[in-house]
């Protein structure tokens, strides 16, 4: 007979029962509903759950588009017209998918640079953060691929200048472009491998997630002030304190997302992609869309060779590297002290770092000359520079502020100085 620790006491029969042979409700209640989190997790914290209820959202949304969606390159774009117009509820159903990824990655954002400014990637939680850079990697691809679909113009020439990209490196380049192309052109054969793509990564991304949360229950939750949990009254259950936490920034969350999808569910797409796919017609300026930018405009801001390295295999090393250097990210910060709040010269550089984020989100929207790519290259300079450079810099010469002795000191200092 099982014997399970734990202060979980099956209430009836049937909970007996299922205990003894899948002890799936202890483990909820142990592991989800009564796990100690710490009590000062702020509403920066709720865009985990956020994530977690949008992922839900995107996989059922995709499943029923798939039933209507035809992936051939003559009847995509009229299969989308098809559920817009023809299917019931077609056009709130491809609203809520299609403005549901734009609301899924400003939630994965806030939710990277919250996890950048408290230091939420420092020992022991360095798997946590490794396995969130692969989540956004693969939300990033599903992304990509889940935008080529419709077939329109930008789809079309977005998929061909991606793809193309992979040329550009030696040896093993041109294979792996073949292989994502499925010949030597973007055609039908692309367009049914970015669908199946498409399809198969939510449910990786779902397991890698569950990974995510089991690596997170490890060592627990950070906090805001980054100090560790040293008594059991630094803590609270998860449920139900924080699970309507998240439950009430999950309805705040969704009114915008309502919003954009009964008022406004085109205003985030580029109007070129309402246009039929035509390889015969080339778009004036290709983007990707908006959660895209940044990145792209590291991949155009390097326009110049470096020795045997010439400007298009640069850029891509650029772009390709701006995500591989987030894997190192908890070796190259040494500072002892996790949370941004205590350390007063990181915080000049965090906020200058997230400005230099957006203006590249901006540049990349631009055309790929004059100004904007001088911009580009600097902004580009410090988004390297602050991994590379400024944070072990600083790690060497910052003198942080008094941390307190534990999170309950600082929710008391708090109360108390809300009260006076």
């Amino acid at each position: 007979m099982a014997n399970h620790a734990g202060n979980y006491t099956p209430g009836n029969g049937f909970e007996r029962w299922m205990d003894e042979r899948l002890p799936i409700i202890r483990f909820s209640k142990e592991h989800l509903m009564d796990f100690p989190t710490p009590k000062n997790l702020n509403y920066w914290w709720t865009f985990g759950g956020i994530l977690a209820f949008m992922l839900v959202v995107q996989i059922v949304t995709g499943i029923i588009l798939v039933m209507h969606y035809t992936p051939h390159v003559d009847l995509a774009f009229a299969s989308v017209e098809h559920i817009r117009r023809d299917v019931n509820y077609g056009r709130i159903i491809q609203g809520t998918h299609a403005v549901g990824a734009s609301m899924f990655f400003v939630a994965l954002y806030v939710h990277m640079f919250r996890g950048l400014y408290y230091g939420s990637y420092k020992a022991p939680r360095e798997i946590i953060w490794m396995l969130g850079v692969i989540l956004f990697i693969l939300v990033m691809a599903t992304a990509f691929m889940g935008y080529v679909l419709p077939w329109g113009q930008m789809s079309l020439w977005g998929a061909t200048v991606i793809t193309g990209l992979f040329s550009a490196i030696p040896v093993i380049g041109e294979p792996i472009q073949t292989l994502l192309l499925g010949g030597f052109s973007v055609a039908n054969p692309t367009l049914n491998r970015f669908f199946s793509l498409h399809y198969l990564l939510p449910f990786i991304i779902a397991a890698v997630v569950v990974l995510h949360i089991w690596a997170l229950h490890v060592p627990g939750n950070n906090n805001p002030v980054g100090v560790e949990v040293k008594e059991s009254r630094d803590t609270l259950p998860f449920h139900p304190y924080f699970t309507m936490k998240d439950l009430f920034a999950i309805v705040v969350f969704l009114i915008p997302f309502a919003w954009f999808v009964f008022f406004a569910p085109d205003i985030l797409g580029h109007a070129d992609n309402y246009i039929p796919g035509d390889p015969l017609v080339t778009p004036a300026h290709i983007v990707p869309e908006w959660y895209l930018l940044p990145y792209y405009a590291m991949l155009r801001a390097i326009d110049f060779d470096v020795l045997f390295i010439e400007a298009r295999l640069g850029g891509v090393l650029v772009m390709f590297g701006s995500l591989a250097i987030l894997f190192v990210l908890p070796w190259l910060d040494r500072s002892p002290v996790r949370s941004g709040t205590f350390r007063p010269l990181f915080k000049p550089f965090y906020w200058v770092f997230v400005f230099t984020f957006i203006v590249l989100a901006y540049l990349g929207a631009q055309p790929a000359e004059g100004i904007y790519v001088l911009l580009a290259q600097i902004c580009t300079a410090y988004y390297f520079g602050y991994f590379l450079i400024i944070l072990p810099l600083l790690s060497r010469i910052e003198t942080p502020a008094p941390l307190p002795a534990s999170i309950s000191e600082s929710v008391l200092a708090k109360s108390k100085k809300a009260a006076a």
